[in-house]
């Protein structure tokens, strides 16, 4: 089972944390996705993402074009490091890189994502419950320090996302070290 990549519109789909053939809920509306997630403490936004980088645009680009957005955040969470992860379409070498975020862990800091272009999929396993956050340009998502979760970018990613982190040294996972990423769908 997958769940496709190619209708760019956020979705939030809830299963049972052993049922991934039988979702729950399945919904593409902003609000009620803010809500549900909102319910176990995720903060999910849709902000304009206005601004068409260029192909070679780079991270100080990206930052400088969402500078105002940037500073909020950054102030709000008192984030003190914020960078930018860039995988244009056809990145050689991905499949690694796509492993490493697919096995369930958590973070000691909030794991905070505003998706300036393209797409991927949050899983947050919370109160007996899988929920699969499918994030899209101008999607912020903010998933609590502590939260269990995996991402998945696809097979051929395609996304930019603006990343604040409290710890320099950015992302830090702590494994599970369970299977429960590869039983529900992956984001294809």
């Amino acid at each position: 089972m997958t769940t496709t990549a190619t209708a760019l519109i956020s979705k939030l789909i809830v299963y049972g944390e052993d049922a991934p053939q039988q979702p729950l809920v399945s919904t593409t509306d902003g609000a009620e996705i803010a809500r549900l997630l909102g319910e176990v403490g995720v903060r999910f936004e849709r902000w304009t993402a206005d601004t068409q980088l260029a192909p070679s645009a780079d991270s100080a680009g990206v930052l400088a074009a969402y500078a105002s957005s940037v500073k909020r955040v950054q102030a709000d969470g008192g984030y003190g490091t914020v960078d930018v992860l860039r995988l244009p379409k056809g990145t050689p070498d991905t499949a690694p890189m796509r492993a490493k975020f697919l096995s369930e862990h958590a973070h000691t800091e909030d794991e905070v994502r505003f998706f300036v272009e393209g797409s991927g999929a949050f899983y947050l396993h919370l109160a007996g419950k899988v929920y699969q956050a499918i994030c899209v340009r101008g999607d912020l998502i903010s998933v609590p320090a502590g939260t269990l979760h995996w991402f998945d970018m696809g097979p051929d990613p395609e996304f930019t996302a603006i990343r604040w982190f409290n710890d320099q040294a950015g992302w830090v996972p702590q494994y599970t070290g369970t299977d429960i990423a590869t039983r529900f769908p992956a984001y294809e």
